[in-house]
């Protein structure tokens, strides 16, 4: 059977490639900040992602099927410490566990919080694979943790949920369907420049005066975002559930604290900005910051200064939930403990 939504999205990626720098999707309103984004520093030429004492692969089987997990064990010997659940990100349809999103985040946080991860190697909305596949990979995911955390030497009640761009979709959506399945819940969910709506949210002035600085592409304008949601999704936008599109959910109440982080240049931070106040609104307690600075994906570059920063900063959330990173908007009360 012809999967047109692999089909649409796979002739959206040859048009962009063939396109010419002056096309409107790619050109830049302002080729200064484009090259500055772009510009690769002095510390990323020199970055080494840290050691971990104790890398092992690992195929979960369940009833949907199986995947892979990376278990990273730092050489800390406390039987209390925290857990993270890490989904790379790559709209849904690439992206692996070797990446930097993938393997340099868990091993920074494996090393800065001696915390133990599990990066989840989900199944990628490729040609026959859409929702809710790679979020049912998540839940699986953050089941087996819980289930093997004591023999990892973590605790299971201080598991942190998370991941980045459509990573973090898949971890708040299956964030939700743990809540209304009535399995435990994780400690804490963290989302980097996460996609959380079938169609952007507006963008606030401030955000708007940003977007009007980068291309098409960079702005996840409509024609750029809808085939990569439409692809995971396998379906129209319009048909898209809370599970996929957390964004679009009547009740967001019950949720964990959540820190959601995005990037200063990035169209997708309209969605990341407004499920916070939707998050809030619903009375959980939520942190969200803006990299400066920054274009889409800055986990990318692991070596960026605001890689850095927010290695350090989910490595403190993961080990203390009420740990609010520096120059953050509060946008609830804090957590119970």
């Amino acid at each position: 059977m012809t999967d047109i939504y692999w089909e649409r999205l796979v002739e959206g990626y040859k048009m962009v490639g063939s396109l010419s720098p002056e096309h409107p999707t790619v050109a830049h309103p302002d080729p200064e900040l484009a090259d500055r984004l772009a510009a690769e520093t002095p510390e990323e030429r020199t970055y080494v992602a840290p050691e971990i004492d104790s890398i092992r692969d690992v195929t979960v089987e369940y009833e949907e099927g199986s995947f892979g997990i990376r278990v990273y064990v730092p050489a800390t010997h406390d039987a209390r410490r925290p857990l993270l659940v890490w989904c790379h990100g790559g709209a849904w349809a690439a992206g692996d566990l070797d990446g930097a999103e993938g393997d340099a985040t868990s091993r920074e946080v494996a090393a800065r919080a001696g915390a133990v991860v599990v990066s989840v190697d989900y199944r990628l909305a490729t040609n026959g694979v859409h929702f809710p596949i790679p979020m049912k990979d998540a839940v699986a995911a953050y089941l087996w943790a819980r289930a093997h955390a004591v023999e990892l030497g973590a605790d299971p009640e201080r598991i942190t949920l998370a991941g980045a761009s459509a990573g973090g979709n898949i971890a708040a959506g299956a964030a939700l369907w743990i809540r209304d399945h009535s399995l435990p819940t994780p400690a804490s969910l963290a989302l980097a420049y996460p996609t959380l709506h079938p169609v952007l949210p507006p963008p606030s002035a401030e955000l708007q005066s940003k977007l009007d600085r980068v291309n098409r592409i960079a702005g996840a304008s409509a024609e750029v975002l809808t085939p990569m949601i439409e692809n995971y999704l396998g379906a129209p936008v319009d048909e898209a559930s809370p599970y996929a599109m957390p964004g679009v959910a009547d009740d967001l109440t019950g949720l964990p604290p959540t820190y959601i982080f995005n990037d200063e240049f990035d169209g997708l931070r309209s969605s990341g900005e407004h499920f916070a106040h939707q998050l809030a609104a619903a009375g959980n307690h939520v942190v969200l910051e803006t990299l400066p600075d920054v274009a889409h994906g800055h986990f990318a570059r692991p070596g960026l200064a605001q890689s850095r920063a927010s290695h350090r900063d989910l490595a403190a959330w993961v080990v203390d939930r009420t740990a609010a990173p520096a120059a953050v908007i509060i946008s609830a009360a804090e957590p119970s403990a």
